[in-house]
């Protein structure tokens, strides 16, 4: 498009801006959007989607769905869309528990929605068994209920990249709402009912809606014509890019290049998030801050390191660690089977490193002031819950914000607009873009590259700190499963963990620890013993370091409350950790009740290496030989096998089938529980798909029927998963 066509497209819409005034007032296009999040994805979305709706001309009341004081599904006229997110294992958000819990009300009446049309979009990980399912459960209750879609429903999957459903999904509302409203004014002429309008949408909103619509593309064509050099970026100019052609294909595409076809390619970029935050560095007057000032909706217990153990050798692949915490001074409380999430901080020197870049290093002790700008186009805009009033900007990058997650292509556009190199900016808006989906998901998503990789890549890029601030999440706690029992340990809660180790391959190869299970092991490095887990000595730490936890109650993955229903433990590496708590539970119950009926108890457990990674080796042979622990199937994957059972045992899943017919007894005619614990990528599907094949097998089904048994079994709690990725 020319510069003259530019200017002229501009002005006809600015003229329009007063003809359109009248007209506007006579469209309703306001709908409701509600969003379900765990860890602020779902919310992140349904903001881009208010921010979207006013490009298209529709005006969204954004909620989070546990704000029911402030919107009514019972008299609500506009169009729902809901956008959901699933936790643990296939659970609502906690955000919904309520609104779940009150919409599967069995005496609500089958018409109870029937006025309500509604899209939702799902988020979940297909890596776990129950993919989506926060968003099924509540899109398959809205239709018990009489609701019916003006919108399919999508599911988004972390595993591969939420982008690749969630941007065409999104893409594809406004020509659904745009229908909807249409079909329903055609339903309001046939039946001669005026519209009735929703409290919350006034003829104001409505018009400052449109105007703003209008405004906003105003503002994309000037976009086109500021300057020329954005435009000459965009859509790269023939000649520079014929000249580089030869240049360019010797090189492989990387986090900072790309090639033909995307190197030449005209980009469809997102629009530019509103900014809305304002900064004001204030100097401190030396106030000391701590852990308690960081935000969290659940209790936050302060407890000291008692022990900590090394359970694994020296030479094994992963180090895995036991830490002892004293809980014996709090309130705390826990059942076998439940976790707990432990606060922790970024790393130091990443967060140097980032100060550093920023040109903020001598600032770190400065407190952060925010505010709102009092000219944001953001509607709605917040000040981010998880900063605390009067903190340090070392304190706010040290403990509230994810300095490791990895930016959205909403961020990088952000970031584009700071960046003065030519070929820096293509190539984030490259990244960015519809067209660079690919580059974007190898370079930056698998790569697991992180805000201080980019600002490292492109040198020329210079945010502001309120940008980061804007877009940067929240600090999650990292949830941990407690590996032993009150009962044994008094006052003690113990938990297990793999010092998590990884490369980052942008820009350049990096090994970095987990943000947590790095900072631990960092920790506890001055009083860590070798494995002498069953010493209960413990005064070898004096000054015993401390952390900050918070519970995380499960109310589901619990031994039965009949100890004489018989179970089954599935749960190798670290899985094993709610089933030493188990056992030592059992072992007390069995010492207080010597008369008393309980039931088989089986463990199937694996690792790599007999002599390097056997965990909890002496616990397992004191509970088989006391008769805690009934069987004991253990699998070791690089180990050469000894014996018929270990050659062809590698993995747990092979062990079950193995003993396919007990199982199958156990489940089937015994009433009994299976619960598995561990990885959802690899081995919970395997030990699933075991499962599916001894049932079939065993009772002489079709593997869809042993299908359905399975999700009886589950919905009925006996098939319980702790499992995460």
């Amino acid at each position: 498009m020319g510069t003259t066509a530019v200017r002229t497209g501009a002005a006809l819409v600015e003229g329009a801006l007063c003809s359109f005034t009248v007209t506007c007032l006579e469209v309703m296009r306001r709908f409701l959007l509600l969003y379900a999040t765990q860890q602020g994805q779902a919310k992140a979305i349904a903001e881009e989607i208010c921010e979207q709706a006013v490009v298209h001309g529709f005006s969204a009341d954004l909620h989070c769905i546990s704000e029911s004081s402030k919107y009514d599904l019972k008299t609500e006229t506009a169009p729902l869309v809901v956008v959901v997110s699933t936790t643990g294992t296939g659970d609502p958000p906690d955000t919904a528990r309520k609104f779940v819990k009150e919409i599967q009300n069995q005496t609500l009446p089958v018409d109870f929605f029937a006025h309500l049309r509604y899209g939702l979009l799902g988020l979940g990980d297909s890596e776990y068994t129950y993919f989506c399912n926060g968003g099924k459960i509540i899109d398959k209750r809205l239709q018990e209920l009489g609701a019916r879609h003006f919108y399919d429903t999508g599911h988004a999957d972390d595993c591969v990249g939420l982008e690749l459903v969630v941007e065409p999904w999104i893409a594809g509302l406004w020509p659904a709402l745009r229908e909807h409203f249409r079909s329903s004014r055609g339903q309001e002429e046939i039946s001669g009912t005026p519209p009735v309008a929703s409290p919350a949408s006034s003829r104001t909103d409505l018009v400052k809606s449109e105007l703003l619509h209008i405004e906003s593309q105003v503002e994309l064509l000037r976009f086109d014509d500021s300057g020329g050099k954005d435009s000459e970026v965009l859509k790269q100019n023939a000649v520079n890019s014929n000249q580089s052609n030869v240049l360019i294909e010797d090189f492989e595409s990387s986090l900072t290049r790309s090639v033909p076809p995307l190197s030449q390619a005209s980009l469809n970029v997102p629009a530019l998030p509103p900014e809305y935050l304002q900064v004001h560095l204030q100097e401190s007057l030396g106030q000391e801050e701590s852990q308690a000032s960081v935000t969290s909706a659940d209790p936050i217990f302060q407890v000291p390191i008692s022990k900590a153990v090394q359970l694994t050798t020296n030479d094994a692949i992963k180090t895995t660690l036991l830490v002892e915490l004293d809980i014996s001074k709090t309130d705390f409380s826990y059942q076998p089977g439940d976790a707990f999430s432990v606060i922790c901080p970024n790393s130091d020197s990443e967060v140097q490193s980032l100060l550093q870049r920023l040109q903020l290093e001598d600032k770190r002790e400065h407190y952060v002031l925010l505010k709102i700008k009092t000219d944001t186009k953001k509607k709605g805009a917040a000040l981010p819950q998880h900063i605390p009033a009067r903190c340090s900007l070392q304190f706010i990058f040290t403990w509230c914000l994810e300095i490791r997650a990895i930016p959205k292509k909403a961020f990088l556009r952000a970031l584009v607009d700071y960046t003065s190199d030519s070929a820096e900016k293509r190539r984030l808006q490259e990244l960015c873009s519809k067209q660079g989906a690919a580059d974007y998901s190898r370079f930056v998503r698998d790569a697991c590259a992180c805000l201080l990789d980019l600002l490292l890549a492109f040198p020329s890029c210079q945010p502001p700190l309120s940008l980061l601030l804007e877009h940067l999440p929240k600090l999650q706690p990292r949830p941990y499963s407690c590996a032993s029992s009150s009962l044994f340990h008094p006052g003690k809660l113990h938990f297990v963990f793999n010092v998590v180790e990884f490369l980052s391959t942008a820009p350049t190869e990096v090994l970095r620890k987990g943000v947590c299970t790095g900072w631990l092991a960092l920790l506890v490095a001055s009083v860590l013993q070798p494995n002498t887990y069953a010493s209960h000595e413990d005064g070898r730490i004096a000054l015993a370091p401390k952390i900050s936890i918070s519970p995380r109650i499960t109310n589901y993955f619990h031994l039965p409350n009949d100890p004489s229903i018989p179970i089954i433990m599935v749960g190798p590496g670290t899985g094993i950790a709610p089933f030493i708590g188990f056992l030592q539970h059992r072992e007390k119950l069995q010492e207080q009740h010597p008369d008393g009926n309980f039931g088989a108890v089986w463990l199937f457990f694996g690792c790599r290496h007999k002599d390097r990674d056997y965990l909890f080796r002496k616990e397992l042979r004191h509970f088989l030989k006391h008769g805690i622990l009934t069987h004991l199937k253990v699998s070791f994957s690089r180990d050469a096998p000894v014996g018929e059972e270990e050659a062809t045992a590698k993995y747990v899943q092979d062990n079950i089938q193995l003993h396919g017919q007990e199982v199958v007894r156990i489940l089937l005619h015994e009433n009994g529980r299976i619960y598995v614990c561990g990885d959802a990528k690899n081995m919970a599907k395997d030990v699933h798909d075991a499962l599916v094949e001894i049932i079939s097998k065993e009772i002489g089904v079709e593997k869809l029927e042993a299908m359905k048994t399975l999700a009886t079994l589950k919905e009925e709690k006996r098939y319980l998963q702790d499992i995460w990725s």
